[in-house]
């Protein structure tokens, strides 16, 4: 949007209208968006939300869901783009969640001229990658902080690399604390049903992590660590320790991870999607995240909420969110994560501390209501 371009006024009879855009989306921009959409209908914002066919199937968007989507083919990207044009001439913001989304939205209020709402993108996550392929993205990137009047930040580290590219606004906006969820069974009975279905010790040291079977996640770097662990003094043969990796994603690359399983014999089990994720938590000695990046994770959240210590990477927003509750070490180190793992199953009175820790976190992270309460007031700034 350029400087200076008329916009549309946001109605004050509370019926204000949004074109939220939504890329392909499995995890925490899924969720968010859902919960925004739901935050800003219920106070009586007309939303409608354009997505990708993958990620209406997944999430709750609302009632009033475009499923359109500019694919590779000219074609179909012009008629998708047209679509598109024609959802944003009544509204009064464009907000595009994530980095593909926001070229999107660039690309459908190019050349609008007058009257064009003005464009909202929030960065969910870094992009990662080297050579020619970063540049690249790096230039995308510069042209959408440039053009949009409002850029957002889910950690500190994503608003910095956006000021630095040119960025006229740019904030941190966190991502809203997933409710308690709270687990169907105690834990002996939680942990005594799981070890019965995945046929484990009932009575060893388990290790979780939720994650996506995706390269971002550095699944390959637990299993490293796994197989360090168990060679360490106090570490997994003598303990019974078991991790468990409860998600889905890519099925070459979770091929890939159970053959390395299968090569190195080490105790690491791939469960797949679950939708019990509170009653894992609640059978768990210690939550692993060993990913190459991450913002303000909402497993990490949920971790924090449930009283499980956390072994994580320090890197993206992790460091701010994880603070007191948990052991940071650096990202790709499988050698730094087994020892912290195994330092921490070593020490009940220190995984208890971490734990309460971990409580009073996540009783201090933004709720839903507060994080609608910020978007409503970014909203009306900047029209």
């Amino acid at each position: 949007m350029a400087e200076g371009a008329a916009h549309n006024t946001l109605a004050t009879d509370g019926a204000s209208r949004v074109l939220m855009i939504v890329g392909r989306a499995a995890g925490g921009i899924g969720a968010h968006a859902a919960s925004l959409v739901r935050g800003l209908t219920a106070e009586g914002w007309q939303v409608v939300v354009a997505t990708a066919p993958v990620t209406a199937a997944r999430f709750d968007l609302g009632s009033h869901v475009e499923v359109v989507w500019p694919g590779l083919r000219p074609v179909a990207a012009w008629r998708a783009l047209r679509r598109l044009r024609a959802l944003a001439s009544g509204a009064h913001i464009v907000h595009a969640q994530g980095h593909r989304a926001g070229l999107v939205a660039l690309a459908m209020t190019a050349g609008s001229g007058r009257g064009t709402p003005p464009v909202v993108i929030s960065w969910h996550n870094a992009i990662l990658g080297s050579g020619i392929l970063r540049r690249l993205r790096t230039l995308l990137e510069r042209v959408q902080v440039r053009r949009a009047d409002l850029v957002t930040g889910a950690s500190q580290d994503l608003v910095d690399r956006a000021k630095s590219l040119g960025a006229r606004r740019a904030e941190l906006a966190e991502v809203a604390a997933p409710a308690a969820g709270r687990a169907s069974l105690d834990r002996v009975s939680a942990r005594a049903q799981l070890a019965d279905e995945l046929g484990i010790d009932p009575d060893g040291d388990w290790l979780l992590t939720v994650s996506r079977i995706a390269p971002q996640k550095n699944l390959d770097v637990l299993l490293s660590a796994a197989r360090l662990a168990q060679d360490r003094p106090g570490g997994a043969s003598e303990r019974g320790v078991v991790w468990l990796v409860v998600g889905d994603g890519r099925d070459d690359l979770l091929a890939s991870l159970r053959a390395m399983v299968a090569a190195d014999a080490t105790p690491v089990r791939f469960v797949g999607a679950r939708s019990d994720v509170p009653t894992w938590m609640a059978a768990a000695d210690l939550f692993v995240l060993p990913s190459a990046w991450e913002a303000r994770a909402l497993v990490v959240q949920e971790a924090l909420a449930a009283g499980l210590p956390i072994v994580a990477s320090a890197v993206g927003g992790l460091p701010e969110l994880v603070g007191d509750a948990g052991e940071l070490v650096p990202v790709g180190d499988p050698d730094e994560l087994a020892e912290a793992v195994v330092g921490l199953l070593a020490d009940p009175e220190r995984r208890a501390v971490l734990a309460a820790a971990g409580k009073r976190r996540w009783a201090a992270l933004p709720d839903e209501a507060a994080v609608l309460e910020e978007w409503t007031a970014r909203y009306r700034s900047i029209v």
